[in-house]
């Protein structure tokens, strides 16, 4: 099975080309390619035909798509799945979403609950809370968080992350800590290929961004009040 793996949620993304092969749960990345500078709507397409022809294959082979879906940059996620939506609805094949904070636990496996981290900027975390049963996620909330806030939401749990400042304020204040690689296409892939499996998918019409952002309530609840 031919899997196209897309991530375009960072300034910096990827595209990849995977394959399973019948009768194994193993995923392996064929090659993948870099999409730098945030001008993903310029290079997502022409390296997804490169990547195909380079390899001997036409759009026709691929299986299934697996994008991620968020949390990260709003104008790179739109790029991503129109992308994606577009070639889904085309081919009549799968889609599979995926959020980077399930990727980061089911990297860090284990059992229990689990907070995932992620930063996103100006001081907040993307924070993914996870009950993992036998190595398999199940999602409780994906919110964000000041960082008082996150570690504050961990206790009692284990912390995932990529993100070294998050792994050593998560420790100073006494969590436990499992660190992981930078996510890669392979991370993603394998996280992809278990929900289709598992008939996790979602019609190109109603794929959709996972932003993670407060709610105006939110927002204006913690604004200064104004005399």
């Amino acid at each position: 099975m031919l899997l196209l793996v897309t991530d375009t949620s960072g300034k910096n993304g990827s595209v990849a080309l995977a394959r399973v092969e019948e009768g194994s749960n193993e995923v392996h990345v064929i090659e993948s390619a870099p999409l730098t500078g945030g001008t993903f709507s310029a290079q997502l397409v022409p390296q997804i035909a490169a990547l195909l022809s380079k390899h001997g294959f036409s759009k026709m082979h691929i299986d299934a798509f697996i994008v991620v879906s968020g949390p990260g940059s709003f104008t790179g996620l739109r790029v991503g799945l129109a992308a994606v939506k577009a070639l889904a609805e085309i081919l009549a094949k799968p889609i599979v979403s995926v959020s980077l904070l399930e990727v980061l636990v089911l990297t860090g496996a284990g059992s229990g609950r689990v907070m995932s981290g992620m930063d996103a900027g100006r001081g907040e975390i993307y924070a993914g809370e996870y009950d993992v049963d036998n190595g398999i996620p199940r999602l409780i909330r994906e919110q964000l968080l000041t960082k008082e806030e996150f570690l504050e939401s961990a206790h009692g749990g284990r912390v995932v992350t990529a993100d070294q400042k998050i792994a050593e304020q998560a420790r100073a204040a006494g969590l436990a800590v499992v660190p992981v690689g930078m996510i890669n296409p392979e991370m993603i892939g394998r996280l992809g290929w278990r929900k289709l499996q598992g008939r996790e998918t979602v019609d190109p019409a109603q794929l959709d961004a996972n932003y993670i952002r407060r709610t105006d309530a939110e927002i204006f609840a913690k604004s200064p009040s104004r005399s």
